[in-house]
């Protein structure tokens, strides 16, 4: 009899699950969601927005051979908003929108430069979009970058969106920008937004015409000198001031940004040969990530001193060069520093004369000079940034690398 009552027990512990669960299972089939990779917004004539979804074709990815490219699906809808975009889209296309797999968020720099803040928080509140979804700002339609991303080295759209960033730390061209922190610095009171720099490059001229540009990694999206089969490009920063975009930086001021923020490995950069004229030296530089930075407000307009050490391995070198001296490498080094002086004075005057813009983060460190929060909002940082001025030391320790050395 006991036997009897446990079986019965358990057998109808079994059907409650079955059809507590079958509604879950119905709703969660793979078949009846659409999976988002990525989303594009653009502008619309008639004041609305334009939304492109691009999606997994995973089915016809199946069955097709190893060698080959996993299809992908990309459509518009025009909307009113962001979330009425999404239903229209369900309708289209019966199924549901499944925003769990979508890695990259893409402003155009028109509709990004009338604000975004609607957008993001109405991402931000979704609990499929994660937080780690790059947010990037084309120089061309979203709809454009989306159809002109062809990943060479990648078999599936998705691997590449996921690998986006990957170059940040070790390049310094890009930042990674996520959704997760771009929200944050919306209702940040010590700093301001940015995002990833993104465009579709010209690949019929292959190059620039700047032999100087090229150099000095005086290069962003849209411009840099790469001839391949993928036309997207990112490289730079899309600078906010609150939430409207209001300039860009290119790849030796995303190398300044990086490096102050403590964000970068390492970077390439060349600098002037203060051994031969009109040459250059390409320097492999190592931050040490103990940047002193300290910030005066004694007055209204804020003062910002920088010491900034790093250390650099020479990677060009030319013929007649004693790069084992102890004199040349000295010399190496001041032309060093005085090149990065330079530049990341540039980079700081930039984000705060021209955009108005602490995206750098300085804020925080203008914090202790405050008694209380109120007396920090008192003296209203972000707006007084722009009154800012900088000095910046830089002290490098150049290494000649040289594997054959003189016997």
């Amino acid at each position: 009899m006991k036997k009897f009552i446990r079986n019965l027990s358990v057998f109808i512990l079994i059907i409650v699950m079955m059809v507590a669960f079958s509604s879950s299972y119905a709703s969660l089939n793979m078949d009846r969601l659409a999976y988002v990779l990525a989303i594009g917004i653009d502008t619309d004539e008639k004041n609305k927005m334009q939304v492109t979804f691009q999606f997994s074709t995973s089915a016809a990815s199946s069955e097709s051979g190893s060698n080959e490219k996993t299809p992908f699906v990309i459509n518009t809808v025009t909307a009113s908003s962001l979330s009425n975009a999404v239903n229209l889209m369900n309708a289209y296309l019966g199924k549901e929108l499944n925003l769990s797999h979508c890695k990259i968020i893409i402003f155009s720099e028109e509709f990004a430069s009338l604000g975004i803040s609607d957008e993001i928080y109405t991402l931000t509140n979704d609990t499929q979009l994660r937080p780690t979804a790059n947010i990037l700002i084309t120089k061309c339609t979203a709809k454009t970058y989306m159809e002109q991303t062809n990943p060479e080295l990648e078999k599936t759209i998705y691997k590449y969106y996921d690998t986006l960033t990957n170059s940040s730390s070790y390049t310094g061209y890009i930042p990674d920008a996520t959704l997760g922190s771009f929200f944050n610095t919306l209702i940040c009171r010590t700093c301001d937004s940015y995002a990833i720099l993104a465009g579709v490059g010209a690949k019929d001229s292959g190059s620039t015409n700047n032999e100087d540009t090229q150099k000095n990694s005086d290069i962003k999206a849209g411009s840099a000198p790469i001839n391949g089969q993928n036309s997207a490009e990112n490289i730079g920063i899309a600078v906010f001031k609150s939430d409207k975009l209001v300039g860009e930086l290119n790849a030796l001021e995303t190398i300044s940004f990086l490096t102050m923020r403590n964000e970068l490995n390492n970077f390439l950069i060349s600098v002037p040969d203060p051994l031969n004229n009109n040459s250059f030296l390409d320097i492999y530089v190592s931050p040490s990530f103990s940047n002193n930075i300290k910030v005066y407000t004694d007055t209204q307009s804020p003062y910002v001193k920088l010491k900034i050490k790093l250390t650099g391995k020479i990677h060009s070198m030319s013929t007649n060069s004693d790069y084992l001296s102890s004199e040349t490498l000295k010399e190496i080094s001041n032309s060093c520093n005085s090149y990065l002086e330079y530049t990341f004075k540039n980079y700081l005057y930039k984000t705060s004369k021209e955009f108005k813009s602490d995206i750098t983060n300085l804020g925080k460190y203008a914090l202790k000079n405050f008694l209380t929060w109120d007396d920090y909002e008192e003296y209203n940082w972000l707006d007084n940034y722009q009154n800012a001025y900088f000095d910046v030391e830089v002290d490098t320790s150049i290494e000649s690398s040289m594997l054959i050395t003189e016997t």
